[in-house]
């Protein structure tokens, strides 16, 4: 495990080589204000015109441009290529959580690969898309969503669960990526609660309830 080069009281935002619009870029911000870039997400920052504390990363994607504009005191370079810049980067901050931008909505192996580190970490880590909020499910979770809002469970591993306030419970069903998978679920009425037998499951509920995640799982 990496030594943290970031650190924060606060949220972190951590942003990749993704697409990321300029308004949700903002309002991310405004949650979590220290800004790190995982490898080329230092050019989505440049192009947003803020400069990251921190650039984590192999370095083979950040373009010489954002190279330069960031400085070399800020570039941290992690050369294995066992992990992805994503899995380096989320390894070597701490804070209460993290809201990460720019890893929803590129290529899909990208998209596999970091819900491969996310389920593997064990940072508060949440990600951010056009309408998703995508997070790692802790073993007991409650969150104050809406009735009617979407509750989508995906697993990574096989495991089991116990749940209240969703349209259709999780008792007694044995959940699996080759299997039964829990996608488009709906909240009854708040607080859901879920109770899981182990790591390995993503949750993905709309991005508007972010505030919401973040009370939920935030370390």
């Amino acid at each position: 495990m990496n030594q943290a080069i970031v650190q924060s009281s606060g949220g972190i935002t951590l942003v990749g080589g993704g697409p990321v619009a300029s308004r949700l870029f903002q309002e991310t911000l405004e949650m979590a204000p220290t800004l790190v870039a995982a490898d080329g997400g230092a050019d989505r920052c440049r192009t947003h015109g803020t400069m990251p504390s921190a650039v984590v990363g192999d370095m083979d994607s950040i373009s010489a441009p954002a190279r330069d504009w960031v400085g070399a005191d800020r570039l941290h370079r992690i050369a294995e290529q066992e992990t992805t810049d994503f899995d380096k980067a989320l390894r070597s901050v701490a804070a209460p959580f993290v809201l990460g931008l720019g890893f929803l909505g590129g290529y899909v192996d990208h998209e596999l690969a970091v819900f491969s580190a996310l389920v593997q970490s064990r940072a508060a880590c949440i990600l951010l898309g056009a309408r998703d909020a995508v997070f790692h499910v802790p073993r007991v979770l409650s969150l104050e969503l809406r009735r009617g809002d979407r509750f989508s469970l995906f697993p990574l591993a096989p495991l089991s669960g116990q749940s209240e306030g969703l349209d259709w419970p999780l008792d007694g069903l044995l959940l699996s990526a080759a299997g039964r998978i829990g996608t488009s679920n709906r909240v009854t009425d708040g607080p859901v609660r879920v109770r899981m037998s182990g790591p390995g499951c993503l949750c993905i509920v709309p991005r508007a309830r972010v505030a919401a995640v973040i009370a939920g799982i935030r370390l």
